[in-house]
């Protein structure tokens, strides 16, 4: 595939708190956290893994479906920092064996820009993507018992414990799968 040689533009920015989807349904994607277990993260994250691969071999992978919104290879960039992103926020929850422990501020967006996102190939984009999950499902398979409820703190005030970062992360996953499946 030959590389765009011009910038799509921005995409619309996303500033939603999207920390609802712990408490409800979410409506676009169908994901319940109520109904995921924490310790089945791993097994999600690394089938996920197979579905971003699909997408990522799509003749369309570089199209965005509309102004302002992600191509499929935008997404998987996107959600390949997000494994990395969360798995480094537990490994800090975990390290902070306990203790209330805050992340440092994630700009997504700015990310995206930064990175070119469009301009990266979707073979290497494939295999990083592979390589995140992978190593988040490693990462999330080492929480146990009490573990799970150890607390921290997004930039913004948000509270999370271990268990609802990993059930936030398996809906970001979730349902940008679903926007480039939808």
């Amino acid at each position: 595939m030959s590389e765009p040689v011009t910038d799509p533009g921005p995409s619309t920015p996303d500033d939603a708190d999207w920390t609802w989807v712990l408490t409800r349904p979410c409506p676009d994607c169908g994901f319940d956290a109520a109904a995921t277990d924490p310790a089945a993260v791993p097994g999600i994250l690394r089938d996920a893994a197979r579905s971003y691969a699909v997408a990522l071999g799509r003749e369309d992978v570089r199209t965005r479906p509309a102004e302002g919104v992600w191509s499929p290879l935008e997404y998987a960039c996107h959600v390949r920092d997000v494994c990395d992103v969360m798995r480094r926020r537990l490994e800090q929850i975990l390290a902070g064996e306990g203790s209330l422990v805050q992340f440092a501020n994630w700009d997504q967006d700015e990310t995206a820009v930064e990175a070119q996102y469009w301009r990266s190939d979707p073979d290497v984009v494939a295999r990083e993507l592979g390589d995140a999950f992978e190593r988040a499902a490693t990462a999330y398979a080492l929480p146990s018992g009490t573990q799970w409820e150890w607390p921290a703190l997004r930039s913004n005030g948000s509270q999370f414990t271990a268990r609802t970062l990993a059930l936030y992360f398996v809906h970001d996953i979730h349902h940008h799968l679903w926007d480039v499946t939808s």
